[in-house]
C-alpha cells in the first residue's frame, strides 16, 4: 500500500472512531443542572474534546494497523484465495 493509501485509510478510521467515541459518556446540561444562558440545553457540561481525540486516535491507530496487517499476512491471503 503506498503512504497516501494508508494515511486516507487512517483518516477514515479516525473519523469513524472520533464520532463513535465523541458520543459516549457525555451529560447534557440539563442533566447536570448547570445550563449556560446562550447556550443549548442539551450541549455537552464537560466534552473533553482532548481526551476524546486522542483515544480516537489510538483505536484508529490499532484498526489501521490490523487492516494493514491482515492485507499484506500471507495466510489470509492463501486463506482468501482458495
Amino acid at each position: 500500500m503506498q503512504i497516501g493509501s494508508i494515511i486516507a485509510v487512517f483518516f477514515v478510521m479516525w473519523w469513524l472512531t472520533f464520532v463513535t467515541v465523541a458520543s459516549i459518556g457525555n451529560r447534557s446540561q440539563i442533566e447536570v443542572g448547570e445550563v449556560t444562558s446562550g447556550t443549548e440545553p442539551g450541549a455537552p457540561s464537560a466534552p473533553h474534546l482532548l481526551r476524546r481525540v486522542l483515544i480516537a486516535t489510538a483505536i484508529a491507530m490499532v484498526l489501521t494497523a490490523l487492516l494493514l496487517w491482515g492485507l499484506t499476512n500471507e495466510t489470509l491471503h492463501h486463506y482468501w484465495n482458495r
